[in-house]
């Protein structure tokens, strides 16, 4: 193990992410559990807006059903952490960086479950609706856990030094990814906006607490492979 003098800024760096996003956390969740009103009527306009366009543009729904249901679905999301852990293993015996990914997947989806059950936020319902889901509404499911394996992957692409089309390749896919799964949800009045955002600031700031104990626990540690990709 190699130690770095840049182990302390990029450990500061995490621990200073974490805390903004936390604090934007919990002012969400605040605003979300008492029900301020500007937020609700916020929501409801928008959520009745994109409901309508939904509607109407069928095609479009279908493409976003397609989307939300297989490409950017939480399953499939963690399959892709699962199967980078595996690639870790096999092509770097980078057995901690596959434990950190791990269970950092497993702690989001309990972050999520929990918030989930605490909060207890009835979703949108509609007389016409477009598509259905299961359990509370804050935060959204699928936002959270997009945000999260697409920011370790990012994170570890970093840390394991890939190449610049590599690299700009998967920061596209990575926003595409997380920016579109929160659209769909909207779009298919499943969820409402804050909902999606919820989703968002609470997956930063599992990612910022996963890159701090990381950190923390190998200070400095080069994960370099031995040959560099793209």
């Amino acid at each position: 193990m190699h130690r770095s003098p840049t182990a302390q800024p990029a450990l500061r760096t995490a621990a200073l992410v974490a805390v903004a996003v936390g604090v934007c956390c919990a002012l969400l969740l605040i605003l979300v559990v008492f029900r301020w009103h500007p937020l609700l009527a916020l929501d409801g306009d928008i959520a009745r807006t994109t409901h309508r366009w939904a509607v109407h543009d069928r095609e479009l729904t279908h493409v976003f059903r397609v989307l939300t249901d297989w490409v950017w679905d939480p399953t499939t999301m963690r399959l892709a952490g699962l199967a980078a852990a595996v690639w870790l293993v096999w092509r770097h015996a980078a057995w901690w960086p596959a434990v950190w990914l791990a269970v950092t997947c497993a702690v989001a989806s309990a972050v999520q479950q929990a918030l989930k059950a605490g909060v207890g936020r009835p979703r949108p319902a509609w007389p016409d609706p477009v598509d259905s889901a299961r359990y509370a509404a804050f935060p959204s499911g699928h936002a959270l856990t997009a945000t999260v394996v697409c920011g370790l992957l990012l994170w570890l692409l970093h840390r394991f030094g890939a190449g610049r089309v590599l690299w700009r390749t998967a920061v596209t896919a990575a926003v595409v990814s997380v920016v579109g799964v929160g659209v769909t949800r909207v779009w298919l009045g499943v969820h409402w906006p804050s909902d999606v955002l919820g989703g968002w600031l609470f997956g930063a700031l599992l990612v910022a607490s996963a890159v701090g104990v990381y950190e923390r626990l190998c200070p400095g540690r080069t994960d370099r492979p031995s040959n560099r990709t793209g």
